[in-house]
């Protein structure tokens, strides 16, 4: 029972915690361990077969006990016959407090999963060619965990939470098959994960140096940029036959101290201008049924982002991108039977060329997804490749300041 009660405040009371015991660096965490599931993908009633795998994360150096992770997961098994291949990737926030020698935290991420086609038998998997269910879902984890010290640079991490997907089974059609829910296939499991956290010093910077009164305006950033794609692949996705233009502003601050020898900052993204052109007329999964082309405007926003800038100050800034967010069309995305509204997910390498102190052009090649997380039956999806170009204000902090 105490150690219920002291797991709970450092959940939800931290600021008590860290008043016993301040943490004295903003540290990066990388950690690899052993991953169990509760449930295979196929698990219905009356054949519930957990599944084995490993868990990989890095959490980079943090800002007022918040650091933003990136989470990959894989797991393997066997249920009634069929086998499970899935793999996770999760990105998001890590809040943080300390209590004598323990770190508690708590976690939320968000991503994408992915799944091998014949993980649920059915007669549908003859007519698919041997690929019976849905392999791409949207994914959410909520949880948290506790590190131990076992070293100066290293901790041993317990870590437990419930994790939710959506892979469905597939059902024929008159065009292709489509995702339908059946009942009893879970959508909710419950993931638990123990190994070795290492804790390396890159960047640190002392949180008990004092501050200065006149403490000089945080660097940031305003980017006013667009885009415009010119190819296409398959990650995630499955359409081929749509294009995506857009513009918008984009606000970077300096969060999270430095990383590898880059700035680490906050990223968010407003894109009023979105327009994507697309097949008017498609199958289910976004295949075209006409040569013409449907022009459907949107509008899209990233609240959630990270920056790695290197050379800060410099003639030349190269830096690495992720934003993650929700774009909303006036009409249904990729296929005439899919959504409204998609989840959006962007990966960028650039460089950013100095003009003056204040002002500077950049371009950058671009990985822009979009899928609907089967929110509907119906999710082509979209992994287009895409380059970008803008220019950028820095609004407080100049990199040549003294």
């Amino acid at each position: 029972m105490r150690l219920r009660c002291l797991i709970l405040l450092a959940l939800f009371c931290p600021s008590a915690f860290l008043a016993a015991q301040p943490e004295p660096y903003s540290i990066a965490q990388i950690y690899v361990g052993y991953s169990y599931l509760s449930n295979s993908f196929n698990g219905v009633p009356g054949s519930r077969q957990p599944l084995n795998g490993w868990d990989a994360a890095i959490a980079f150096p943090g800002w007022r006990h918040l650091h933003f992770k990136l989470d990959y997961s894989m797991y393997r098994g066997n249920n009634l016959g069929e086998p499970q291949h899935a793999f996770f990737i999760l990105g998001g926030g890590q809040y943080e407090a300390t209590f004598h020698r323990e770190r508690f935290y708590a976690q939320a991420l968000v991503g994408e999963g992915g799944l091998n086609g014949s993980w649920y038998k059915s007669d549908t998997a003859a007519y698919m060619g041997g690929n019976s269910g849905s392999t791409a879902s949207l994914a959410e984890l909520l949880g948290g965990g506790i590190d131990t010290p076992i070293g100066l640079h290293t901790a041993i991490r317990v870590e437990g939470g419930v994790q939710h997907s959506n892979f469905d089974p597939n059902q024929p059609s008159t065009e292709r098959s489509v995702p339908f829910h059946l009942p009893g296939i879970p959508t909710y499991f419950g993931r638990f994960s123990a190994g070795i956290v290492w804790l390396p010093r890159w960047g640190a910077v002392e949180r008990s140096s004092p501050t200065p009164a006149g403490r000089a305006p945080v660097e940031s950033e305003l980017a006013f940029e667009g885009l415009n794609s010119f190819g296409h692949f398959h990650i995630f996705a499955d359409s081929w036959w749509s294009y995506l233009s857009s513009g918008g502003i984009e606000y970077d601050r300096h969060s999270w101290g430095n990383f590898i020898g880059a700035h680490l900052d906050y990223v968010a993204e407003f894109l009023p201008v979105v327009i994507l052109r697309q097949p008017s007329k498609t199958t289910i999964w976004g295949g075209p049924l006409s040569r013409s082309l449907a022009t459907i405007p949107g509008v899209g926003i990233s609240p959630i982002g990270m920056r790695m800038l290197w050379n800060d100050g410099g003639i030349v800034e190269p830096y690495y991108t992720v934003k993650a967010g929700i774009i909303v069309y006036t009409q249904k995305a990729f296929s005439q039977y899919a959504a409204y509204e998609n989840f959006s997910l962007q990966q960028v390498v650039g460089m950013q060329f100095k003009f003056t102190d204040r002002w500077s052009f950049r371009a950058g090649f671009e990985v822009f997804h979009q899928s609907n997380g089967f929110v509907v039956p119906s999710n082509p999806g979209l992994d287009e490749m895409t380059y970008s170009a803008g220019l950028s204000y820095r609004l407080g902090g100049s990199a040549n300041a003294q």
